[in-house]
C-alpha cells in the first residue's frame, strides 16, 4: 500500500517555554469531510490513529521534508494524543535556523495548515460508501502514520508510490478502457454497487505491475488503480 498525504487547516499555538519554543496543533480532525480528492471525498473515523501513535516511529517535519525534522515521538520531542476533536500534536522545536523561521511564520499566520502522511492498516483500514449526495465517500478506519507536518501548501492527493500516471494509461489501454472510465467518480460508484469486475482488473494489474501492492477490498483497489 502506497503512502498518502492529506492536509487540514490548523490553528497553531506557539509558546516560548524555558528558552525553548514549542508549537501545538491538530494533524487531523475526526469526521471532517475532505474536498473532492479526484473522484471521492474522505473522512477519518475517531480513533483511527490510536494504535499507530502507540506503536509507530513518527516524525514531525516541515513540508514533509526529512531534512527539516522538527521532532520524533520516540525521542520525546513529538507528542501525539487523541481527544474528542482529533489527533493533537505537540513539538519541542529544535534550536535551528529553519525551526526559528517556521515559528515566526506560524505566529504571523503564514503557515496555517497541517498534513499527515499515512497508509491504511490492513483490509479493515478503510471502507467505502456514498454520501448523502451520492458521491463516493471513503472512511479511514485504521491508519499507520509516517509523519505529521506543518505545510505551506496542502497536498490533498499526494503519493510517494513512484509508479507514475503512465502506468494507469497502459493499464487502461490493455483493458480496452479509457483512463476517464477508471478515473472518475462514476467508476467508484459502480464499484460500490458491484457493477465493475474489480477483481479481474486487479488480477491483471498485479500481472502488469507485480511490485505494486493493491488492497483486497474492491473499491479500495479501484481507488488505488486510479492513483497509479
Amino acid at each position: 500500500m502506497q503512502m498518502e498525504r492529506r492536509a487540514v487547516p490548523t490553528e497553531f499555538e506557539v509558546r516560548s517555554e524555558g528558552g525553548k519554543v514549542n508549537f501545538y496543533g491538530y494533524a487531523l480532525k475526526w469526521d471532517a469531510r475532505s474536498s473532492n480528492l479526484g473522484g471521492f471525498r474522505e473522512r477519518v473515523a475517531q480513533g483511527a490513529t490510536s494504535e499507530s501513535i502507540g506503536r509507530d516511529d513518527i516524525r514531525a517535519l516541515f513540508n514533509h521534508d526529512p531534512n527539516l525534522i522538527l521532532g520524533r515521538n520516540r525521542s520525546g520531542t513529538l507528542r501525539l494524543s487523541e481527544d474528542t476533536e482529533g489527533l493533537h500534536y505537540e513539538v519541542d522545536m529544535p534550536d535551528t535556523t529553519y525551526a526559528r523561521d517556521l515559528a515566526t511564520a506560524m505566529e504571523r499566520g503564514d503557515v496555517s495548515q497541517s498534513s499527515f502522511g499515512f497508509k491504511t492498516s490492513g483490509p479493515e483500514g478503510d471502507s467505502w460508501a456514498e454520501d448523502e449526495d451520492g458521491f463516493p465517500l471513503r472512511t479511514l478506519q485504521k491508519v499507520a502514520l509516517f509523519d505529521v507536518s506543518p505545510v505551506t501548501y496542502p497536498a490533498y492527493a499526494d503519493s510517494t508510490s513512484g509508479v507514475g500516471s503512465r502506468a494507469l494509461e497502459l493499464f487502461a489501454e490493455k483493458r480496452g478502457l479509457s483512463v476517464a472510465r477508471l478515473d472518475s467518480p462514476e467508476a467508484i460508484r459502480a464499484a460500490i454497487r458491484g457493477e465493475i469486475d474489480v477483481p479481474a482488473l486487479t488480477t491483471e494489474a498485479r500481472t502488469l505491475f507485480p511490485r505494486y501492492e493493491l488492497p483486497t477490498d474492491p473499491v479500495a483497489a479501484l481507488a488505488a488503480l486510479r492513483r497509479f
